[in-house]
């Protein structure tokens, strides 16, 4: 079977939506806390791939949001540098499945790419399961939840 490594941070419920969405599918995570992970720039660097720097960033995160942190004008190591010192910047989840790498939830590339082949449901009519739900007109967000093993 699949194994999905899924990093999320504890409590959002987002992140749950997305595991949900990804078990349906008969996919295994192993489910990690982004925030508490010991991070390195070496393991952190590979999810972003070669997205601009402004898309490594989880655009919820409150520095952002109150505009202390601009990351259009940042460059890749001042980025990694600052993810570390403050992991709620980064954007996430981050998925590793075998050697591919993401940041971000992006169900058309990981149904592509994943070897086990999932089958995901039409979600175009749901709301982005790659941001926060705070804001979005849904009464959830990134409160404590109870989550399936």
């Amino acid at each position: 079977m699949c194994c999905i490594v899924f990093y999320e941070k504890p409590g959002c419920a987002t992140n749950r939506l997305q595991k949900q969405l990804l078990r349906a599918t008969g996919l295994q995570l192993e489910v990690k806390d982004l925030l508490s992970e010991p991070w390195t720039g070496e393991r952190l660097r590979p999810f972003f791939a070669d997205k601009p720097v402004s898309e490594w960033f989880n655009p919820s995160a409150p520095a952002i949001k109150y505009g202390e942190v601009d990351p259009a004008t940042l460059s890749a190591e001042e980025a990694i540098e600052l993810m570390l010192a403050q992991p709620l910047l980064i954007r996430r989840p981050l998925i590793r499945y075998g050697e591919h790498f993401m940041a971000g939830f992006d169900l058309p590339t990981l149904a592509r790419n994943l070897p086990c082949g999932g089958k995901f449901p039409d979600l175009s009519a749901s709301p982005s399961l790659d941001s926060c739900s705070i804001g979005q007109g849904t009464s959830v967000g990134c409160l404590p939840v109870k989550d399936e093993p």
